[in-house]
């Protein structure tokens, strides 16, 4: 089926609520070339406010996040060298960070090391004030709590909170989790995820499986 042009959102929108100008499509606000954004994530904050929350600092990684995912108000994502990561050493003062790199003219690879991008999945719910640690990976499907620390590598559809983030529980079984992530909802035509809403908006297994199995992702 062919939709109406008015029954499915643009990406290309900026308020994707019309009633609601604090909910943004966030890919279409985003200025920097360090943050690369998917289609349909939405975040409630203002373009001033996620400018803001993405602090980089001295490194040049990238944040990426996937599409279709879901950012509460004051998402904080720490980019960079926010770390000590040199806690083996007798001081964690940030004496080559200085002008002149105090005494050292060339960089040392142990005082802060690179931790990559940080890459949040597609279909990620991030809480209210919640933190996200340089490098960080959250997987496809993941949920953080609101106010959590999150300081490792979040596996796909995961429940994970707290000071620092722990895992509460799995959102689903594991058949479950792996259909999830054979089908890759979210890399579907816009008329086929439209026409199968009433299941991704369900918790009914039987009905993922067969449509699974009608599309070809398993036997």
């Amino acid at each position: 089926m062919n939709y109406k042009k008015e029954q499915i959102p643009s990406p290309d929108a900026i308020y994707p609520i019309k009633t609601n100008k604090a909910a943004v499509f966030i890919k279409n606000i985003v200025t920097s070339d360090k943050i690369i954004v998917g289609d349909y994530t939405i975040g409630f904050s203002s373009k001033k406010e996620f400018k803001k929350n993405v602090l980089f600092h001295l490194l040049n990684d990238k944040l990426i996040i996937g599409k279709f995912c879901c950012l509460a108000e004051n998402v904080k994502f720490f980019m960079g060298a926010f770390h000590h990561n040199n806690t083996n050493c007798f001081s964690t003062y940030p004496f080559l960070h200085l002008s002149g790199r105090w005494g050292k003219e060339e960089w040392n690879g142990d005082d802060c090391k690179f931790r990559g991008d940080t890459v949040i999945g597609n279909d990620v719910w991030l809480g209210k004030d919640c933190v996200i640690l340089p490098g960080i990976h959250i997987g496809d499907g993941a949920i953080i709590g609101a106010y959590s620390i999150v300081t490792k590598d979040v596996p796909p559809y995961t429940i994970m909170g707290g000071n620092p983030a722990k895992i509460i529980k799995k959102r689903f079984d594991d058949e479950t989790i792996n259909i999830l992530l054979k089908i890759k909802w979210w890399d579907w035509d816009l008329n086929t995820i439209t026409e199968n809403i009433h299941i991704l908006k369900s918790s009914n297994k039987k009905q993922l499986k067969e449509l699974a199995k009608y599309m070809g992702f398993i036997k």
